[in-house]
């Protein structure tokens, strides 16, 4: 039996004051350096990695060391609001310039002033949205929506974060490269948990010093929490430690304490693609283990610990094993069939959909030969009205 103990209320107290870099990999160990270097510097930084591996810690540490730590941390999710209202949000708006603007209304890069102001997730930015970001870091001038003319100018050190592929964005013409080259001065990159396993055991320590609880795992629970690849990073370990201590009787955690998907995958190689990985987790964990796609895939996506493109990899995958009928996806992903309209509004609504045609094809390649062989419609929209 292992007692895993959390530190003094104190110590807690202090780790909630700032953002906490828990460092015990020399992976971690070289981007805290790093960190504090971009820190003295008044250059733009753009810090890439997975959902949930700590990327807005890793934007206020910085922030929080440099000479502007006594100015505002301003921090806008970029993929939480739709274009029009980022806008908005972004850089104000003038009194009557849209329904509802019944005043003028201060946007984040004037609230930002002489401080930091983090945009997270900017690679989900409509190419519109990439415009009017790269003119202002151009000249940092501020146009309120509805205005005729700059009305201020600020000064804001940009923090920007993604876990997309810029370049891959770039080539595909849905990212502007020279607002990529203009972000990415100085390049923080973070780590998945699961190339830093030496931080598994500090974060558990950590995560349980701010709930201020000990916890005693069994030798083979805490085997399995120290072998489990993360999928969800660091994000996913604290939610999963916070279940622990809440749930777990009389502080003792065993391996049927876990999570299920923590007692039964296996550990995979980092040389598989992480994007197929996730999918292929997700896939496994409805189809083989029988869990729900509302119970374990939805929150995830909401939670942003999944992305777009795995929620489509995921239905590939389904649609693939179904012949290209989503009704049969249902019963595949442990939904009832009532849930048909719902499932394919969400992935309508998300842009997840995906369309059917290839594999359809592909089941009916593999057929024999009929005399008559049958013919299927394929839906343009996968919204259900």
């Amino acid at each position: 039996m292992k007692v895993i103990s959390s530190a003094s209320p104190s110590s807690a107290s202090a780790a909630l004051e700032q953002p906490a870099f828990v460092v015990a990999s020399a992976a971690m160990t070289e981007l805290l350096a790093m960190s504090k270097r971009a820190a003295e510097s008044p250059a733009k930084v753009l810090i890439t990695g997975e959902s949930g591996v700590g990327k807005d810690v890793v934007a206020r540490y910085v922030h929080s060391h440099s000479s502007r730590k006594l100015a505002p941390f301003v921090a806008v999710n970029c993929a939480g609001v739709t274009e029009t209202l980022l806008e908005s949000e972004l850089f104000g708006h003038v009194k009557g310039s849209f329904t509802g603007a019944y005043r003028d209304k201060r946007g984040k890069l004037q609230l930002a002033h002489r401080g930091t102001l983090f945009l997270d997730e900017v690679g989900e930015m409509s190419l519109r949205m990439q415009a009017l970001l790269l003119r202002f870091l151009e000249n940092g001038e501020i146009q309120a929506v509805g205005a005729d003319q700059p009305q201020a100018r600020v000064d804001v050190r940009v923090v920007a974060a993604t876990n997309r592929n810029l370049d891959e964005l770039v080539a595909a013409g849905r990212f502007r490269e020279d607002l990529m080259y203009r972000l990415r001065v100085i390049h923080l990159h973070v780590p998945p948990l699961r190339e830093r396993a030496e931080d598994v055991h500090a974060l558990l320590r950590h995560f349980l010093a701010l709930a201020d609880r000990d916890l005693r795992f069994t030798d083979d629970a805490l085997q399995a929490f120290l072998d489990y690849r993360w999928p969800g990073n660091v994000r996913e370990l604290r939610n999963v430690v916070e279940q622990l201590v809440w749930l777990s009787v009389g502080g003792v955690v065993a391996v049927e304490h876990l999570p299920v998907s923590m007692r039964s995958e296996p550990r995979l190689t980092a040389s598989v693609d992480h994007r197929s990985r996730v999918a292929d987790e997700l896939y496994d964990a409805l189809v083989k283990q029988g869990a729900s796609f509302w119970d374990r895939v939805y929150p995830m996506f909401l939670a942003r610990d999944i992305t777009r493109h795995d929620l489509r990899e995921l239905v590939r995958r389904g649609l693939r094993e179904s012949g290209g009928r989503y009704r049969e996806v249902l019963a595949l992903f442990g939904m009832s069939s009532r849930d048909y309209r719902r499932f394919m509004n969400f992935l309508a609504a998300h842009d997840c959909g995906v369309g059917v045609r290839e594999f359809r094809d592909a089941a009916s390649s593999h057929q024999a030969p009929a005399k008559m062989p049958p013919l299927y419609s394929v839906p343009a929209d996968t919204r259900v009205q």
